[in-house]
């Protein structure tokens, strides 16, 4: 079975998908609809702009948002059995399976960041990854460490990512190293991204998905928060909304993917990221990317 994977945030790159805007005038329609959409011309930063401009929450995600449909719409040949985003990667998932429109979702997208955006500056947060411990190891500290801090991203075995306030982070990495991590690195983050302090920004995005049509999909979904298939309209709705404060669980939704019979991953968007976690989760697995 073939499965469609999307990136998240943190793939982004100058110059992406520029490639597909000046090769294929469908493609290139679709750009102009998501600079219409958004009211400014994305474009321009995704094709000229520096990585400093491209790192901006609210460009960074409708960018690497726009980039994963268009190549999973004009790059593949064929369709999903089922498929999977991590984090920001599910709004391109839930295009690719019909449950979105491309407009509403990229709209979608676009409020998410900007309320994200204002989430992070409101209290100094940050997020860590940890290397080198179990799950159950990073969880217990994490749950005993004084102050906000949980495990927000699950990518593979051994690599698992933390987030909460600056000063609860920066002590559990000090906790975990002490326990044996192999590396507990702060990372160059706006804020504490799936974590209960992205709780405004939770209420912003609700607000928007519930007004937005949902359809049935043509094919499952395995959601970050529940790490297993999902086809009804009305929990992938509120699935989404819980996948701003709830953890990524991008290892226990490979493995379920693969006990569901997925054998071949495509991964759509910038960058290679997910098809060296797949590797990691699963070795047997063939993955491709295609950007």
């Amino acid at each position: 079975m073939i499965a469609h994977i999307f990136p998240g945030q943190g793939a982004q790159f100058p110059g992406m998908g520029k490639e597909l805007y000046d090769s294929n005038p469908e493609a290139r329609a679709l750009f102009e609809l998501a600079n219409e959409t958004l009211g400014f011309s994305i474009t321009d930063i995704m094709f000229s702009g520096s990585e400093e401009d491209l790192r901006q929450t609210r460009v960074t995600q409708p960018a690497i948002f726009i980039h994963s449909v268009v190549a999973a719409k004009f790059l593949s040949t064929e369709k999903p059995e089922m498929v999977a985003g991590h984090s920001l990667g599910e709004f391109s998932a839930l295009v690719a399976n019909g449950t979105l429109e491309f407009s509403d979702a990229l709209k979608l997208v676009s409020i998410r960041a900007e309320a994200m955006q204002k989430a992070c500056e409101a209290e100094p947060s940050t997020m860590a990854a940890v290397l080198g411990l179990a799950d159950e190891v990073v969880e217990n500290i994490c749950a005993q460490t004084e102050g906000i801090v949980v495990a927000a991203n699950y990518n593979c075995p051994g690599q698992l990512v933390i987030s909460g306030s600056k000063s609860a982070v920066e002590l559990a990495c000090k906790n975990l190293t002490e326990a044996g991590a192999r590396r507990a690195l702060i990372l160059p983050v706006g804020g504490a991204f799936h974590s209960p302090l992205m709780a405004p920004a939770r209420e912003e995005l609700a607000a928007a998905i519930q007004s937005t049509t949902f359809n049935t999909p043509s094919c499952p979904v395995y959601q970050n928060v529940v790490a297993r298939a999902v086809t009804d309209p009305a929990e992938i709705r509120k699935n989404l909304i819980e996948q701003l404060t709830g953890a990524v669980r991008w290892t226990q939704s490979v493995e379920a993917m693969v006990a569901d019979g997925a054998t071949h991953f495509v991964e759509f968007g910038p960058g290679k990221v997910l098809q060296g976690l797949v590797k990691k989760i699963h070795r047997e697995a063939e993955v491709t990317s295609i950007s």
